[in-house]
């Protein structure tokens, strides 16, 4: 069942619009692609909206994440379906700042990533004294919007020291093809790493540095598309 997400659209835009836009409680966004079309110009086309950042927030934190399915009601157009492309965090506060999304064909394959995860026990972590070590925690995927799944899943329940699990180990699944190349390492079962005893400081060093003030976090997602987000 696809997420809904209430949008209203904005008439203008830039910092000071954004700021007023936070102020009364809405998070400002850019939806992409223009409805129905298919050339490079109607996927450029981009309307200005603003969300409500609680709906986004329990959607973000979902079990899918942005690669949830959304079903956008903008007042005045309908429903259209929808993919975060990249959402925007306060380094302090973690409240969203800005989010993009973009318009998708139900019919059409998408290339996104989805996160690894780990199923079972290794008998080299719990018998031979080694640790799991993830090398890759997504994987690259095309499917069609209704058969993207929240996760890869990877049985590590016979993992032995030194050993791993590659993408070409993964179990197929008809609907969803893995585009990470096959010798792609995800997992493998390494020997703990010897402690490193630290170098002592020289007397009277100073360790402190200059701390550079924090700024926004930009977090991409969904179909690869190069196109920036504006306010």
């Amino acid at each position: 069942m696809d997420a809904v997400l209430e949008a209203t659209v904005r008439d203008s835009r830039g910092k000071n619009e954004a700021r007023r836009m936070r102020a009364d409680g809405r998070v400002p966004a850019v939806l992409y692609g223009a409805a129905g079309a298919g050339d490079s110009a109607g996927k450029n086309a981009s309307t200005a909206i603003s969300v409500e950042p609680k709906a986004l927030r329990k959607i973000l934190l979902s079990e899918s994440g942005a690669n949830t399915l959304i079903s956008l009601k903008l007042a005045g157009a309908g429903d259209t379906r929808v993919l975060v492309k990249a959402y925007q965090l306060d380094p302090v506060t973690h409240q969203i700042l800005h989010a993009d999304f973009y318009r998708i064909a139900m019919d059409k394959v998408l290339r996104i990533t989805v996160p690894v995860t780990a199923k079972g026990e290794a008998p080299g972590v719990k018998q031979q004294g080694g640790i799991l070590e993830y090398v890759h925690r997504q994987v690259e995927v095309e499917c069609l919007p209704a058969d993207i799944p929240e996760h890869i899943e990877i049985n590590i329940g016979e993992l032995m020291l030194h050993q791993g699990v590659r993408v070409r180990d993964v179990v197929a699944n008809p609907k969803v093809k893995v585009i990470t190349d096959a010798d792609t390492m995800l997992v493998h079962v390494i020997m703990p790493k010897a402690e490193e005893v630290a170098a002592p400081a020289a007397e009277g060093a100073v360790a402190a540095a200059p701390v550079a003030p924090a700024e926004p976090e930009v977090i991409k997602k969904g179909k690869k598309e190069e196109t920036e987000a504006k306010e």
